[in-house]
């Protein structure tokens, strides 16, 4: 599948960006992309025709040089995005994902989420949702779990929708791709190990979150958020150096034309660097794992109008392309 007519004009910002495309029939390839639409192959710039997205991240401090000045030189073998269909950038090796992270959105599923026999009125739930914020923030403590690769899709893919899902529900979210092994490093020096900012839609099916049948456990995101294709990921990954400040990003998503999620960044409890490092404290980042870093106001829960057969997805953050997605009911 071609890149689709509609897709922006500016496709990102800075002067070269990382895609894995395929040619009609052909195998996917990593690509450097250009501003202006065209692609280089980069198993022929670095000669070797089994190359990978991943097999960059792992040298990332030697190959960047040679993207950027592949992407200053004139190239005779340079060709239409156009002609080439758009997977997801990288296959990940881990997907770490950030939850409860932008202050309004929590605050907004607390509402959502109201206990049977809990009578407060609205303000009163709200107020108690700002003071578990404000106390998550002030205890440096970030929610993250674990999420499959398998349910990576690529960025104009259609989404099927289980038949299963009852609620399913839309959640923009910026995704940090690792570019340097990362254990234990500090918030200070936590962004040199991120190579760069891609676009991810973190599909979760509300029915499913909370286990009715043991409420001890609390959520199962194995059941709510990995059904394949419940990860809409790209179309590029745009390098950390032309994203000068992740702390005012805009996040847009839009159904059916309909704005529903138009956050900025600045409403995150926790910063790309707060989130990189706690995930490091437990776990080893390795190059091509993922961070999401969490979802904005304006999900389906809050206005009331979940995911359906037809629906249309077009999703935007500030200087790293837009996705363009449509729901497809599963078929018995």
């Amino acid at each position: 599948m071609p890149v689709k007519p509609g897709s922006p004009s500016a496709l990102f910002a800075g002067p070269f960006a990382l895609a894995t495309l395929s040619a009609p029939e052909g195998p996917p390839f990593p690509a450097l992309v250009t501003p202006d639409a065209q692609i280089l192959d980069l198993r022929i710039a670095f000669g070797d025709a089994q190359l990978t997205a991943t097999d960059l991240l792992e040298d990332w401090d030697v190959v960047l040089p040679k993207l950027r000045a592949l992407a200053t030189q004139e190239h005779p073998g340079l060709k239409p995005l156009s002609e080439h269909r758009v997977h997801a950038p990288l296959e990940p090796r881990h997907v770490f994902q950030s939850g409860a992270n932008y202050r309004q959105h929590v605050i907004d599923l607390h509402v959502a989420h109201r206990a049977a026999d809990d009578d407060r009125s609205e303000e009163e739930r709200r107020a108690e949702a700002a003071e578990i914020m404000d106390r998550r923030a002030a205890e440096d403590l970030p929610y993250v779990f674990i999420g499959l690769s398998s349910s990576i899709t690529g960025p104009y893919d259609d989404v099927v929708l289980p038949a299963w899902a009852e609620k399913p529900d839309w959640e923009l979210e910026l995704a940090a791709v690792i570019g340097r092994p990362a254990y234990r490093v500090s918030v200070e020096e936590a962004l040199q190990y991120v190579a760069g900012y891609t676009i991810a839609n973190d599909l979760t099916d509300r029915a499913t979150v909370f286990r009715r049948d043991m409420p001890q456990i609390g959520t199962d995101w194995l059941r709510s958020k990995n059904a394949p294709g419940f990860t809409p990921l790209g179309p590029w990954i745009v390098p950390i150096e032309s994203i000068a400040d992740t702390g005012d990003l805009r996040l847009t998503l839009k159904l059916n034309g309909d704005t529903m999620q138009d956050e900025s960044t600045k409403d995150m409890i926790f910063s790309v660097a707060r989130v990189v490092s706690y995930v490091s404290q437990t776990a080893r980042l390795l190059p091509g794992d993922l961070v999401l870093t969490g979802s904005p106001a304006g999900n389906g829960m809050h206005w009331g109008r979940l995911l359906r057969d037809g629906d249309v997805m077009d999703s935007t953050i500030t200087g790293l392309g837009a996705q363009r997605t449509r729901c497809i009911a599963e078929a018995w």
